[in-house]
């Protein structure tokens, strides 16, 4: 299942407090400029700074490529 628009739109990265990018199909957020993914689990993201998996160069590029190519845009826009 997805998680609701209107929780997308809030949502961020709890270390920077920046848009995440939203992975449906790999239940997970991913804020590119610190290459850290936040896991989601039973359709809540666990927004933990422990928890979060950070990835190296090649994970990066492969995320940032996929969201570019499907089309997936951060959560918010950053002002």
């Amino acid at each position: 299942m997805a998680l609701d628009p209107q929780l997308l739109e809030i949502l961020a990265c709890p270390e920077d407090k920046g848009p995440l990018l939203y992975f449906e199909d790999e239940s997970s957020l991913y804020n590119p400029r610190l290459k850290r993914r936040y896991a989601i689990r039973d359709d809540i993201p666990i927004m933990l700074i422990d928890e979060a998996e950070t990835v190296d160069d090649d994970e990066h590029q492969r995320l940032t490529t996929k969201a570019q190519t499907e089309g997936i845009v951060p959560t918010f826009e950053q002002g």
